[in-house]
């Protein structure tokens, strides 16, 4: 670390090591009173003072900064350089967000965040997009200084924030305070055994029926409708117009979407490059103790990748937060040639992590959100049919 990071993120590493009050375990993802701790204690803060709405039940929401860099291609630093090192070397042009600004389909953008890090030792980071961004296929990434790999922010990380943005069906519109990706903190790490899993599931029931449970829990398609005339998913529609991000119930589905239907007995077609959103058969049960998380895309189950978001914070879907079940939405891209999905069929599988302690509010608790009880649905950016 320079000297100049130093003097911006003092270390306090020498500080004991305790558990902060009410904390029952020492790792875990910390939940929102542990990290609105984190920012009193300026391990996190932004250049303009963070809204306590950022704050969710398990994470917190990262805003855009003022500018946004087009560059000639993704990238990692590396441990040997900085972000804006590798930004004066690969960028198109420099961006003004302060008035709104369109980012195109298919191009690769650098944002500066405004929040920035100065955390201890004990606390590392990881974060994905938002549930509404990944619905509206807009790739995004997390880019801290020094970084090896994407998404992921080491303990003891003193720096800025940046967020790779690459639309990759609708071209969005985005100004400073756009909020396009989440960020959660844990301490040490604390994901649940299969057997942990299970014993959780007998008491709890993570999602509704029996749970195949083997590195994770199964999630599987719904391509079967209660109806004839139901629809199973959403096509997303090229060449349609921009989607301000900022902007709730403002579009008109089929402006965009073309609606999905099977024949009885009949599999789903994927086509290569295409962008559908599908659901889950399952719907689940996150209890108030822990989040989950889908696990890393897997090959062996096919050539496609069913979700960009998965994080759920505690209480998604969980009864005591209001929720009756909530089934995933699956963000679905097929890569390279087409792929039959069938009723039912695997597509991924989500690890629960235990939190170390219980949030002072859950997914859906009077937070405002938009995907507690949900079944097949789509972004918040477009109106209910």
């Amino acid at each position: 670390m320079t000297k100049t990071a130093d003097d911006l993120f003092p270390h306090r590493d020498d500080e004991p090591r305790r558990l902060g009050a009410g904390q029952m375990h020492a790792t875990g993802i910390l939940p929102a009173h542990g990290i609105e701790a984190l920012i009193r204690e300026k391990e996190i803060w932004g250049a303009v003072e963070i809204d306590p709405a950022q704050i969710q039940p398990a994470s917190l929401d990262l805003r855009l900064g003022a500018v946004a860099y087009r560059l000639r291609a993704s990238f990692l630093p590396g441990p040997g350089h900085g972000v804006m090192e590798r930004v004066e070397e690969l960028m198109l042009h420099k961006i003004d967000l302060r008035d709104g600004a369109v980012l195109e389909t298919g191009c690769v953008y650098l944002v500066p965040l405004v929040e920035a890090l100065a955390l201890s030792e004990r606390t590392s980071a990881s974060a994905n997009p938002k549930s509404s961004t990944g619905r509206l296929d807009v790739f995004t990434r997390l880019i801290a200084d020094f970084a090896t790999e994407f998404d992921r922010v080491a303990a003891g990380y003193k720096g800025h924030l940046y967020l790779e943005i690459s639309p990759r069906t609708f071209p969005i519109l985005v100004r400073p305070g756009s909020r396009l990706a989440q960020i959660r903190f844990r301490r040490g790490t604390h994901s649940c055994s299969d057997a942990e899993m299970r014993r959780l599931h007998d008491e709890l029931r993570l999602v509704d029926g029996e749970a195949d449970i083997d590195g994770g829990i199964a999630l599987t398609v719904d391509l079967a409708p209660a109806r004839e005339d139901e629809i199973v998913g959403y096509r997303a529609r090229r060449h349609s117009g921009v989607i301000d991000i900022d902007k709730v119930d403002a579009y008109d589905v089929l402006d965009f979407w073309d609606p999905v239907s099977v024949r009885p007995g009949k599999g789903l077609i994927l086509d290569p490059d295409e962008f559908y959103i599908l659901a889950s058969r399952e719907a689940l049960h996150i209890p108030a103790t822990h989040a989950a998380e889908m696990v890393p895309y897997d090959p062996l189950v096919g050539e496609f990748r069913v979700h960009y978001a998965g994080f759920f914070d505690p209480g998604f879907g969980a009864r005591e937060a209001g929720g009756a079940g909530s089934r995933i939405v699956l963000e679905v891209r097929s890569h390279e040639v087409p792929f039959i999905l069938e009723h039912g069929q695997i597509v991924g599988r989500f690890v629960l992590e235990r939190l170390t302690d219980r949030p002072t509010r859950l997914y859906g608790s009077g937070l405002g959100s938009h995907y507690q009880r949900q079944g097949l649905k789509l972004s918040k950016h477009f109106r209910t049919q």
